[in-house]
């Protein structure tokens, strides 16, 4: 339709341009009206040859020089046929621009005898003339309609504000969205949950036979990354049903009630095709609290969240839609949203555990040519908290160093190189500046030997002195990935460990040397102290939650920040705080002086080689002392 309208366009346009310079043309005098300096048109005998002025015009008259006159225009123009004295008295004719047809200068011309004439201008046919007034409207009309036309198929058209109230859902009576369950790794729980909705659409009788109900609504609740939307589409590839997808942002808009009215066309074109999928993605755009903000919220998002609940579960209900929804704020979300009867369902699409990250290589490694030596199960153990989505960008990077290296294979330096750009960033320069690079060396084996002498500690991955980001160094230490709750040994070990390079520095270089390197590593240990203080209960003040989760302002909350204790257990706050890190570092700069031998050492072959690996870190240290072995649960990927 858009396409056919284009061309019509395309013909009108010049056609009736043209038809309009032609009546202009045909309404003027012919090519006067392109020209007005040209003269006139039509002469009655020989064209004229050159031109006069009006005052010497009347001076001829007044001599008797001027035989004839052709007046034309309406006494705009006019030829005269002239004899001047100064070419043997030759008659010429000559061109004469006239003020106007003045009775005056007829009546001289009368009195001295001149013979004259007066042409009428030329008029176009009526028919013609009718044409050309209709035409402007015409095409005026015309363009308005192909713009409204236009902004169907083209997002962004000005037609665009004869749609505001209609849904921008995409629509696909069976969505080939080229994803299945079988694409979809490392989620098996949530897996299980979404295929019963599948079988819901396709085999209904298996559950209603048993008093059974479809679900109204599913919510998928994750953080970034881990494959809700993945999961949308293997449900949309899988089902077999309508789809509707869009996002929670296209409800909204600037004017007040069209969210609403959106929400409105899209239930209701989804009944005309139901039983039918529709996917929400980010809802909590949508769907945030009532009330919320300064000033009581936005008028159009609640109106538009009113109605979203309304026809999920209002007086008439909706058979057979079953409503799919995303978002990694689920705390934002209003309540009446939330309830059964709405969103049934809340599954949980947390980041995997070493047997489904191997799962998920498994899925993206299938196109990628990997080394021999190089295995799955090594890159899985090597990425613990990575996501679906950062696996997925991790064999991409591999795979793009692997050309830019100009290799056949994926071997594991390309996944080690991969890994820490994805985690630190980009390489940079190697240091060249002795003393910077010693003291960085430094300051990256307190934090490295301090994590190998400390049992509780995780043990160390790598350390190098290569710059990445905005760090000039740093250490790597691989988590336990059975951890699922921590210590107290193990969070003052941490502390100690993000402290060794400001001891190892205070040590080496004296306390009035020390450097701003340690600038991020303080503000983690605060964190990690403060948070052991109020909200774990593993301080001197014993077991109590001294701080609450803070609601953030525009939840509607609190304007301000409100305190949950007294000002006197704030203060013993602030002190058990510093306490646990004064003693914290003391043990740390002593567990740095110890063992200096060692580090010294260890920065030596450090600054020649510019990184090292755990095993050969350790293997160093254990030259010099005996390290404590970590109490760590391996995982068992057959389990």
């Amino acid at each position: 339709m858009n396409q056919r309208w284009r061309q019509i366009a395309l013909w009108v346009l010049p056609i009736g341009v043209a038809l309009l310079l032609g009546w202009q043309v045909l309404g003027n005098g012919g090519l006067q009206a392109l020209n007005p300096n040209s003269g006139p048109t039509v002469a009655p005998r020989n064209a004229a040859v050159g031109r006069m002025s009006y005052g010497r015009f009347l001076d001829y008259v007044e001599a008797g020089r001027i035989t004839a006159v052709d007046i034309y225009d309406g006494g705009r123009n006019a030829v005269v046929e002239a004899v001047d004295p100064e070419i043997d008295n030759r008659v010429q004719r000559l061109r004469v621009d006239l003020p106007g047809l003045a009775p005056e200068l007829i009546n001289t011309l009368k009195q001295e005898g001149i013979s004259f004439d007066i042409h009428p201008p030329r008029t176009a046919p009526p028919a013609l003339g009718l044409l050309g007034n209709l035409l402007f409207p015409l095409l005026l009309i015309g363009s308005l309609i192909f713009l409204a036309r236009r902004g169907n198929g083209m997002p962004g058209g000005p037609g665009q504000a004869m749609q505001f109230g209609k849904t921008k859902a995409r629509f696909a009576m069976e969505a080939d969205t080229g994803v299945k369950f079988d694409d979809v790794a490392g989620v098996s729980e949530a897996k299980q949950d979404l295929q019963e909705v599948v079988t819901f659409l396709k085999q209904p009788e298996r559950f209603t036979s048993v008093g059974a109900r479809i679900p109204k609504g599913v919510l998928l609740v994750g953080p970034p990354g881990t494959g809700k939307t993945l999961l949308a589409k293997a449900i949309a590839g899988e089902a077999g049903v309508p789809f509707f997808s869009l996002s929670g942002s296209e409800f909204v808009e600037m004017f007040v009630g069209v969210g609403a009215s959106r929400v409105r066309d899209l239930f209701k074109r989804a009944k005309e095709n139901s039983p039918c999928l529709i996917f929400i993605d980010e809802i909590d755009a949508v769907g945030r609290q009532r009330g919320a903000g300064i000033g009581g919220g936005n008028d159009e998002r609640e109106q538009t969240l009113n109605q979203l609940l309304t026809e999920m579960d209002g007086f008439e209900g909706n058979s057979g839609i079953i409503i799919l929804a995303a978002t990694n704020r689920p705390d934002v979300l209003d309540s009446a949203l939330m309830r059964p009867g709405r969103f049934d369902r809340q599954v949980t699409v947390d980041a995997p555990d070493i047997k489904g990250r191997l799962s998920i290589l498994e899925v993206h490694a299938r196109n990628k040519k990997l080394a021999e030596d190089l295995t799955l199960e090594s890159i899985a153990r090597r990425t613990p908290g990575f996501t679906g989505a950062d696996l997925a960008n991790l064999l991409n990077e591999a795979a793009i160093l692997t050309a830019r290296r100009r290799k056949e294979t994926i071997g594991l330096g390309e996944i080690d190189d991969a890994v820490d750009r994805i985690i630190a960033g980009m390489e940079g320069q190697p240091l060249t500046d002795g003393r910077s690079k010693r003291l960085i060396a430094y300051h990256e084996v307190g934090h490295a030997l301090v994590g190998t002498l400390v049992k509780a500690h995780d043990p160390v991955q790598k350390v190098t002195l290569i710059p990445r980001g905005q760090a000039q160094g740093l250490t790597w230490f691989s988590p336990d990935e059975e951890q699922m709750l921590v210590s107290r040994a193990q969070l003052k070990a941490r502390i100690m460990g993000a402290l060794g390079g400001r001891a190892a520095e205070d040590v080496v270089f004296g306390y009035e040397e020390v450097t701003t390197g340690a600038g991020g590593d303080i503000q983690q240990v605060a964190s990690m102290a403060r948070q052991m203080v109020t909200r774990f209960g593993m301080s001197d003040l014993g077991p109590i939650a001294l701080e609450g989760g803070g609601q953030e302002v525009f939840l509607g909350r609190d304007l301000m920040t409100r305190s949950d204790v007294s000002d006197s257990i704030a203060k013993q706050i602030d002190e058990q705080v510093r306490d646990m890190v004064k003693r914290c570092y003391a043990e740390t700069v002593e567990l740095v002086a110890q063992h200096r031998e060692a580090m010294d050492h260890l920065v030596e072959r450090l600054i020649e080689i510019e990184t090292m690996d755990g095993d050969e870190f350790r293997a160093l240290v254990s030259e010099f002392t005996a390290i404590p072995e970590k109490e760590r649960t391996e995982a068992v990927l057959n389990n």
